[in-house]
């Protein structure tokens, strides 16, 4: 592996024990995670060299390490770096000023009181949501709330970080009873930085973020308003990141990766006489194919047998196959031939009639 740029790597050595220094996997220095975590890190300032590092960029690396192999958390945090938070850890950190005027606009049509408290305190939005918006809030709420936070942000885009800041701003400073409490900038900093468990319980903050009615269409329409003033006051934007994408579903449909090659289902049969794909095997006549397929299942042991005859049924058989004969007389019968030759003739056939007689009048009495 190359050796990276040393400039980088003593900075990224210095924040590894700042990044979840109470979880398992980085509690000891030196440990795996730690070790995992650098190397992260270091291969996204050589695939990006221009951009390099950004202290953000650690806690959303340890956040992913702790559920993906390091490999697919260093692909993870490409994805969330150029497609969900595009220009974020850009030298100047201009699409986090431009996203914060963005929430700062929003918010005057969600929460009109704390936009006007924040207005007259004259606030800039870099100071309180710079840590939100940058590491996703993954040190700003509980564990638990983190994840379903980042459930919907990989699913639905950056419009999930909106609406969080939203409801944080909200619930903070939304309410007189709340404003009077911060008379000063100091006062307003420590409340929106020591926020109330209650707005970031789970249950509590899903909720409202679900039901907050702020859209990917009205994100990028204030974008290109907020965009218009930048260039109209501080000129062209000078980190070229590429337009973000409002979650997975846009990033797929944006570049559909290759698909696997249906393969056959074993559940489909064809016909004995059909020819294997890719053959040039003729057709087999339906009479020999016949005769194989018997001979198949008569081998797997398929065939149906008859029933078993009992013994009406070879009676009454019997009885038709015998047709009633002509007794010839006494005396032209031959000589040499016993007259009791012609007793069993008879009476078989009237046992062979009775027989049929019974079996039908059982049959019918039944």
């Amino acid at each position: 592996m190359s050796p990276g740029d040393p400039k980088w790597l003593d900075v990224i050595e210095r924040d590894l024990h700042r990044q979840f220094p109470f979880h398992e996997m980085f509690v000891s220095r030196g440990g795996h995670g730690q070790q995992d975590l650098f190397r992260v890190l270091k291969a996204y300032t050589l695939y990006r060299p221009e951009e390099g590092y950004c202290q953000a960029q650690a806690p959303i690396a340890a956040v992913l390490l702790m559920h993906m192999p390091a490999e697919q958390a260093f692909w993870c945090l490409v994805q969330i770096c150029e497609k969900y938070l595009p220009g974020y850890y850009s030298e100047k950190l201009e699409a986090i000023q431009l996203d914060g005027e963005i929430l700062f606009s929003l918010l005057q049509k969600v929460s009109p009181v704390a936009h006007k408290h924040l207005s007259r305190q004259k606030i800039d939005p870099l100071l309180y949501m710079t840590e939100w918006f940058m590491c996703a809030f993954s040190r700003t709420l509980p564990w638990s709330s983190v994840l379903r936070v980042w459930d919907m942000f990989f699913c639905e885009g950056v419009k999930i970080i909106f609406r969080v800041g939203l409801v944080l701003l909200k619930h903070a400073l939304g309410s007189p009873e709340k404003v009077k409490a911060c008379q000063g900038q100091y006062e307003t900093i420590e409340r929106l930085r020591s926020l109330s468990p209650k707005i970031m319980q789970e249950a509590f903050l899903v909720q409202e973020v679900v039901e907050l009615p702020v859209t990917e269409r009205q994100i990028e329409r204030e974008h290109l308003i907020q965009l218009r003033r930048w260039q109209e006051t501080r000129g062209e934007l000078q980190c070229r990141s590429p337009p973000r994408l409002h979650g997975a579903k846009a990033i797929l449909d944006a570049e559909p990766g290759p698909r696997p090659a249906l393969q056959p289902s074993p559940s489909i049969r064809l016909p004995l006489d059909a020819p294997l794909p890719g053959s040039k095997a003729k057709p087999k006549p339906p009479k020999q194919a016949q005769k194989e397929q018997r001979k198949q299942m008569k081998g797997r042991g398929q065939l149906e047998k008859p029933p078993a005859p009992n013994q009406a049924m070879v009676v009454a058989a019997a009885g038709d196959a015998c047709p009633p004969q002509h007794v010839p007389p006494k005396d032209s019968a031959p000589k040499d031939s016993a007259p009791q030759d012609l007793a069993p003739q008879v009476s078989a056939h009237h046992r062979s009639q009775e027989s049929l007689t019974s079996q039908e009048s059982e049959d019918t009495y039944l």
